[in-house]
């Protein structure tokens, strides 16, 4: 076990995984020098036939990624920022989640697309989306949302070694958060989520980033308002870990959701509406959402912050739902 940053634990998954299967390339438009630091040193380590660097053509890439991988190889597209899936998004929506489906499993089309997320860098309104709702949408993409190192590393793994296409998606520019990683091979399992926080006053679900500021929020709860607060970490959108989420909620009474994206068919209203269809009885309180309006993400760092979830949003959110009575 060591302490690593969240981009050392990705580099460390993709230095094994492409060790232990000669299958896996990796390509990009930025994968060579690696500007986020999550691919640097693989392309001296692994040479031009497995790391190669794209024209800057999204269109490009995700079409290649699709052949390559029905072809046989485990492939990794690295896409940099979310926002560049769009322009690429006609092979990820129209075929890699639909070709397995369409040939009856006989395609299988082992892609990882990564591609980093959110605001709070003041980078503006196209490199700051978070596109997660629209790809739990589609169907047939698996989609991972790492908040620690520890899973950075084993939902990379796992997502490389799935026959099914999936995206990892990493907080961009907050790469840097050190976290235990366990020493030797292992993998995340697919939609299992992890309880960081018990309590049993407030269920708090926070999807990726927003765990460390569901976390922040819960301590300044316990120690200023003796709230107690269980944070759920749900890993994976797609699939997605309903049963710890209800369970919790039938201790508690009461959640609130955290999430970068915005907040009109969020991955937010998504969990609101399964735990309203599935565990209504249990409710004491109305469910709350803490999400980023729905606007284009501010250039300027104090409107930026204004949109963006804080430890601030999240304490009166929980606050006032805790002052609700059934």
């Amino acid at each position: 076990m060591a302490k690593k940053r969240i981009i050392q634990a990705i580099n460390e998954a993709l230095v094994e995984e492409m060790t232990r299967d000669e299958r896996v390339i990796l390509f990009g438009e930025d994968v060579e020098i690696s500007l986020f630091g999550d691919t640097r040193g693989l392309s001296q380590r692994f040479g031009p036939s497995r790391i190669r660097n794209t024209p800057i053509s999204e269109t490009l890439i995700t079409g290649m990624a699709l052949g390559a991988a029905a072809a046989g190889h485990r492939v990794v597209a690295h896409m940099m920022f979310a926002n560049f899936t769009y322009t690429g998004f006609d092979s990820i929506a129209n075929q890699a989640a639909k070709l397995r489906y369409m040939t009856g499993g006989q395609a299988r089309l082992p892609v990882t697309y990564v591609a980093a997320y959110g605001g709070g860098r003041s980078i503006a309104a196209h490199h700051s989306d978070t596109p997660y709702p629209l790809l739990m949408n589609l169907g047939g993409i698996r989609v991972a949302v790492p908040a620690t190192p520890e899973d950075a590393k084993g939902l990379m793994k796992a997502c490389i070694r799935s026959d099914s296409p999936s995206f990892f998606l990493e907080a961009g520019g907050r790469g840097g958060e050190m976290g235990e990683v366990p020493d030797g091979d292992y993998v995340t399992p697919w939609g299992q989520a992890a309880v960081r926080c018990t309590g049993g006053d407030v269920t708090v679900v926070a999807i990726g980033s927003m765990v460390k500021l569901a976390m922040a929020a819960a301590e300044v709860l316990r120690n200023e308002h003796s709230i107690h607060v269980e944070v759920i970490d749900p890993r994976t959108l797609v699939p997605l870990d309903e049963a710890c989420i209800l369970s919790s909620v039938e201790k508690t009474g009461r959640l609130v959701l955290v999430d970068e994206s915005r907040d009109s068919c969020s991955a937010a209203s998504h969990i609101a509406a399964i735990v309203a269809d599935k565990a209504f009885g249990s409710l004491r309180a109305p469910i709350r959402r803490v999400t980023v309006p729905d606007v284009a993400m501010p250039y300027a760092p104090n409107l930026e912050r204004l949109v963006m979830p804080s430890v601030e949003r999240i304490v009166a959110t929980i606050q006032q739902l805790k002052d609700c009575r059934p």
